[in-house]
């Protein structure tokens, strides 16, 4: 799949009451906290109108954890809210989840769906451990945990969490093509080269990667 130079985002099926009726749990995820529905719905409408890398970015890494299928559910069941702050970027996004997610990801490591990436504190500033999904040769979702940073959300003892997306499966790919590069570049990794990726990386067995938005 190749993008025209001057590709764009389609959010009509990313709405937010579309959002409700298409995917009520991350529509819900993306309400808590807020201080009423009207406040919830007008800090989306105002990330889909000012920062479409952003709001791309956060619905590629949130349909990617819906396909995970981890030994009971999936990962972004475990999230109870997001962080609306400066953190939330076109490369990634942070939120507090149940700490079961934890337990969860070390048993599908054993089971081959994820690897504990080595290194992960040089680039997640903070973190206590971080494991990446190796199901796709590019475009593999990556979870790491800020353990000691908790909120109690609706009775639950949270863990702050930071997932995103890198387009290589390999330590040093990444490294080297994508952190070095966008470093030197001064610019994030591109939820549009995600979208291509994951598009481009369908397997057998796994769900169509179908994220609420296109790129025209």
């Amino acid at each position: 799949m190749l993008l025209k130079s001057d590709a764009s985002f389609n959010f009509a099926m990313a709405r937010w009451d579309a959002l409700a009726a298409s995917r009520p749990l991350l529509h819900g995820i993306l309400a808590h906290g807020a201080l009423d529905v009207d406040a919830a719905r007008d800090r989306y409408v105002q990330l889909m109108e000012s920062e479409g890398p952003v709001l791309a970015c956060l619905l590629n890494i949130t349909t990617s954890m819906m396909a995970i299928n981890l030994p009971v559910a999936n990962p972004l069941a475990y999230f109870k809210e997001l962080i609306w702050d400066g953190t939330m970027a076109q490369d990634r996004f942070y939120g507090y989840a149940d700490p079961a997610l934890y337990d969860q990801v070390k048993r599908a490591q054993t089971q081959g769906t994820f690897a504990r990436e080595p290194g992960f504190a040089i680039f997640h500033k903070g973190a206590t451990d971080s494991f990446k999904q190796i199901q796709f040769g590019e475009a593999n979702v990556q979870l790491t945990f800020h353990a000691d940073d908790k909120k109690l959300i609706d009775g639950v003892e949270c863990i702050k969490m930071e997932p995103d997306i890198d387009y290589y499966e390999d330590l040093a790919a990444h490294a080297l093509l994508e952190v070095i590069h966008n470093g030197i570049g001064g610019c994030l990794t591109d939820p549009k080269q995600v979208y291509v990726f994951r598009i481009a990386g369908r397997r057998a067995g796994f769900p169509e990667f179908d994220p609420p938005y296109v790129i025209v």
